[in-house]
Order: C-alpha cells, then structure tokens, then sequence
C-alpha cells in the first residue's frame, strides 16, 4: 500500500501544536469541500484532509503515527506496517467522527481502523492493555575536530546540545557531555554513530542511535580533501627556474627532504604517496609550489628584473595569439 504522510496533507511540520492541525483542517475543509470548491480534484483532496485529521487530532493515534513514519515509512509505493501490526496494536475506539468508512484509505483502513475493537486504546496481542512499542527515533548532531585528531585517533570528552522530541511532540534542545571516540582516519562528512543515544523508545521499545557527523576545524598549514592533505609551499623563482631541494613539515610533524624539478610552473604539485590520512586506503601528502617574488624595493632586485626584461626574449603571453 502507499504510505500516507498526514503532515504533507495538511502542510504542517511534524512538531505543530494541536491547536495549529485544528486551524490547518479547518482551512483545507473548506477550500476542498465538493460543494464550494471548484478544484478540479476537490473531493479526493477533502478525503485526504479528513483522514489526516482523523490521525493527528487524536493525541495516542498520532505519536504511533509518528514512530511508524520514522522507523517504517518506505516513501513510496509498496509500503508495508510493521510485522504483526495487526496482532499488537489496536485503534478502533468509536468509530470514525470526520467521515465514512468508505472515506479512508486502506493505509488508514490496516493501521487505525475502526472496526477492531472498542476501547479506544492500542494493546499489545493476547488482550493485555499497554503502549505501542517501536525504536526511538535517530538523533543527528555534528562535531568539530582537529587533523591531529584524525592522524592519531583519540578521544573528546564533548558537549553537545541534542535536539529531542518531548511528550508534546515538540522539537528541544537537551544538553549533554559525551565521550567520543575519534577513530583513526575518519573523514571530514563521516558519521560516528553511537548506540542507544538518541530519543528514547515508545512504550518500552529500544532507543535511537546518535549519529555524529565529522567536520574539521581549519588547519594553520594543511588543507584537506577527503584523504588527501596538502600544503602550500613558496618558492623563490631560482628555485622554480633552476630546480631545489628544500624541506617540508609533513603531517605526521616530520620534516622532509623534497626535490623541486627544474622548470616548474606555479601551483605544480608533488607527491608524497600514503602521507595523506592513515587507513587500508591511506590519502596521499601534495606540496603546491607557490612562485613569490622577492620585492621591487630592492634595488638589486629591480636591477636584475630590468635586465631579464632587456636581454631576454620570453613572451609569457603568446600562446594567446
């Protein structure tokens, strides 16, 4: 069957109060009521937004609602309710008040249908009164971490501000410290994931996990790209022109020996394999030769500079014409 998102129905966002599903109902039964309306699929959107309502005006039907959209909701054809929906969970109560049953949908009609029992209330199977059971939801943050800290692994004791769900339905914020661990190699857009910290489960059911996702603070000499870590190194024009060897602070905070080919162009780039972020895969460490020029207020320099200019024939532009 097709999954329903009641929410999209009625043009809410997950965490609107009670009395804001009254006011959105309220808006589209009228703009969508065959009698007036003059849409074009009129009635079958009036159907739509009773059956929504029917879900998210009844407090216990819409947070099973809302744990079974977040731990089943395929979001698109084919969708299927939990194993045992039918044995565990009952929601008939008294009946439909906005609407026929011919007015629901089968997704309505094998979730919440009317004609299962008449407490009102859900249960589990064998009769016996309780809540719905299902994971919580998953919780998703963000951290901020140093290179050294990938090249090394380690572990952060952090505090983080977790958006949670309360008994309203409502989205807040919760302060926690956590210990994280950093794992060698991660990263950055890499996800930590911790077991059992996110919003907590329904009616006994198991927590959701905190998924962490890695990003890296800048760095005063590396940039990073994926696993690849690179360095800008200045030359002097001789050095480029002449070719050099010069030393280089890696990541690992050794000091190399690296040669400059002669004739190197600006931004040419050397590699160091297996020097980028460790792993089974390990990056690879690029220097990116940046030509600086010694200053003109120099007056040798300026003296050299007009005599290359006067004695040599070098045109840097002629490929252009």
């Amino acid at each position: 069957m097709e999954y329903k998102d009641y929410y999209e129905i009625l043009g809410l966002k997950k965490d609107a109060p009670q009395d804001e599903i009254k006011r959105a109902y309220r808006k589209l039964a009228r703009k969508y009521h065959p009698d007036v309306s003059k849409e074009s699929d009129a009635e079958k959107k009036f159907k739509e937004v009773g059956e929504a309502y029917e879900v998210l005006k009844d407090p216990e039907k819409r947070e099973a609602y809302d744990q079974l959209g977040a731990n089943w909701k395929a979001g698109q054809d084919g969708f299927q309710p939990p194993p045992d929906w039918e044995q565990n969970f009952d929601f008939g109560g008294g009946g439909y008040t906005q609407g026929n049953a011919e007015d629901y949908s089968s997704f309505f009609e094998d979730l919440f249908g009317g004609d299962r029992a008449s407490s009102g209330r859900y249960y589990r199977s064998g009769g016996a009164t309780g809540g719905f059971q299902a994971k919580g939801e998953n919780v998703r943050a963000k951290i901020m971490v140093d290179l050294e800290d990938s090249l090394n692994g380690t572990k952060q004791s952090v505090k983080m501000a977790i958006p949670e769900v309360n008994e309203q339905g409502q989205v807040v914020s919760k302060h926690r410290t956590l210990s994280i661990k950093i794992p060698k190699g991660i990263k950055e857009g890499q996800t930590i994931r911790l077991s059992k910290q996110g919003n907590p489960g329904h009616g006994g059911g198991e927590p959701g996990d905190l998924l962490i996702e890695v990003a890296f603070n800048p760095h005063k000499l590396y940039n990073i790209n994926e696993k690849d870590i690179s360095l800008n190194v200045p030359v002097a024009p001789w050095e480029a022109t002449l070719g050099a060897k010069i030393k280089v602070p890696t990541p690992d905070g050794k000091k190399v020996d690296m040669k400059i080919p002669p004739d190197s162009q600006q931004g040419r780039k050397l590699r160091l394999k297996g020097k980028g972020l460790p792993g089974k895969n390990a990056g690879d460490f690029y220097v990116v030769l940046q030509i600086t020029l010694p200053p003109s207020s120099n007056p040798k320099v300026k003296e050299f500079n007009e005599k290359m200019r006067d004695e040599i024939d070098f045109n840097p532009r002629s490929y252009l014409f």
